[in-house]
């Protein structure tokens, strides 16, 4: 160990899953507007089945966020934040904060990790994350789709009376509502997501086309929200409708795709696309970064303290 630098040293597990859980709430506070209009986007469709025809009509990433602020001000553009929050610091700690241990798990120490087990990682810490953390994304989703009334009622009053009216009206199972789609969409957005980051960070470094830096991170967490995007957005679209849905309307995710599809056609799973890659490109961006910065920061601090 005396050979290593101090600044080299890895960061530990702890350090990984609190950082994860930091950079993801800081990439939230910063992209959110965008994801609740990427939410009104994607439920859009369902007003026409459901009796209020005067609906709000939106058009575009921008049309939505400046329709929302004009008929119900800006604050409905961090509707369901506090959720978002606790959603991503019990959900990205885990899935992201414990990608790597899983990985080492899976190779059993090795050094070699191929494509196929860092996909495996991915998974299975995208489902782990859904289990934990589903009823914070129920309660994000009901936030960010629910319009103000003309009278100023909304359908929940704050967070805590949101996860007790649905465990009330809709049972314990309703704060798990539509936990498989999630387990399916957070297994391949993690994939996408942390493999694509990870291949292409590799390969930057592997190559020596850039250091391990801030350009680096950029370029890599980018690429990652791109990819991501393409893959997860029918599974993210289903995933909103389904979360979203009075009891009863659909019998189940395999349901409301098939609903969809046969009402909407195909295009509907590409609802929201445009607000889904500015929301997965740059929430991917702020985090990556972000989390690249606060482990080594922590560790620096980790070390200075170690060293006094």
């Amino acid at each position: 160990m005396a050979g290593v630098k101090r600044a080299d040293l890895a960061p530990t597990a702890a350090v990984k899953i609190i950082g994860a859980g930091t950079a993801a709430c800081f990439a939230d506070l910063v992209t959110f507007p965008l994801d609740t209009a990427k939410v009104r986007l994607q439920i859009q469709g369902e007003s026409k089945t459901v009796k209020d025809s005067k609906a709000v009509k939106y058009k575009g990433v921008f049309g939505t966020i400046t329709t929302m602020v004009r008929t119900e001000g800006a604050r409905s553009l961090y509707s369901g934040l506090v959720a978002g929050l606790q959603r991503q610091m019990s959900f990205a700690s885990v899935r992201i904060g414990l990608y790597d241990s899983m990985k080492q798990f899976y190779t059993r120490g090795s050094d070699h990790v191929s494509i196929g087990t860092r996909l495996l990682a991915g998974c299975t810490t995208g489902a782990m994350a859904v289990v934990v953390a589903q009823p914070t994304d129920v309660v994000k989703v009901r936030f960010q789709a629910q319009v103000r009334l003309t009278d100023g009622s909304s359908r929940y009053s704050g967070t805590m009376d949101a996860y007790k009216t649905i465990a009330r009206n809709e049972g314990f199972r309703g704060l798990w509502k539509g936990t498989i789609p999630n387990i399916t969409r957070n297994a391949v957005v993690n994939c996408a997501e942390l493999v694509t980051y990870d291949l292409i960070k590799d390969l930057i470094l592997k190559y020596d086309l850039m250091t391990d830096n801030l350009p680096c991170h950029f370029t890599a967490a980018f690429s990652a929200g791109f990819c991501t995007t393409i893959i997860a957005s029918p599974i993210d679209v289903v995933k909103t409708r389904f979360m979203n849905s009075v009891a009863g309307q659909y019998s189940g995710a395999f349901n409301c795709t098939l609903t969809m599809l046969t009402k909407e056609g195909l295009a509907a799973f590409y609802k929201g696309f445009v607000p889904s890659f500015l929301r997965l490109g740059s929430w991917n961006i702020v985090m990556f970064v972000s989390y690249e910065q606060v482990k080594r920061a922590m560790m620096r601090a980790h070390q200075n303290w170690e060293s006094h």
